[in-house]
């Protein structure tokens, strides 16, 4: 017989940079109830400082195929990148059982901070590096997303639930 235990232990200490050559942050949407619509965000920043996981990232640096969606995602129906250009997050919790990870924290956008449960793994610390991958759903309407579209068969142009996904990797700062 085996017995389970979980054990809480702290991310590494010390200072962790992102290495942004090789880390991404996504989102996905389902569109017209049929598929994902994927994207990502260019340019954010994350640090591991004490146990403690920050970001940001600028709405400007949210990616889509098509520079007219672009346009209509950075406007107030969205993300209103004139009054809100950022988006930001801080942990408030981290539970670690061997490389999983259990993340509360408080997501920031649209000038709303809001609660966020997150999910993943950690790897490492090797080589001066670690690995961290996190994912979690959040609906859309609770940071004043409401737009939506019905199409023509009466499905809502795009769900209310979104997932993110960061999947980073930082560097010992020496």
């Amino acid at each position: 017989m085996s017995i389970a235990t979980r054990f809480d232990q702290v991310l590494p200490a010390g200072t962790w940079r992102l290495d942004p050559v090789h880390s991404q942050v996504s989102y996905a949407v389902k569109h017209a109830g049929v598929s994902l619509f994927r994207g990502g965000v260019d340019g954010f920043d994350a640090d591991l400082v004490e146990g403690t996981l920050t970001g940001r990232a600028n709405v400007t640096g949210i990616t889509v195929q098509d520079e007219n969606m672009s346009a209509h995602l950075l406007s107030p129906e969205f993300f209103d990148a004139e009054r809100f250009p950022d988006i930001s997050f801080t942990t408030t919790d981290v539970h670690r059982d061997g490389d999983k990870l259990d993340v509360d924290g408080e997501l920031e956008m649209r000038g709303l901070r809001k609660p966020i449960h997150l999910t993943g793994t950690i790897a490492g610390p090797a080589n001066g590096r670690i690995g961290i991958n996190l994912r979690s759903t959040l609906d859309r309407n609770d940071f004043g997303m409401n737009w939506n579209m019905k199409l023509p068969d009466g499905t809502l142009a795009l769900d209310n639930e979104i997932t993110l996904t960061a999947d980073l990797e930082l560097v010992e700062d020496a």
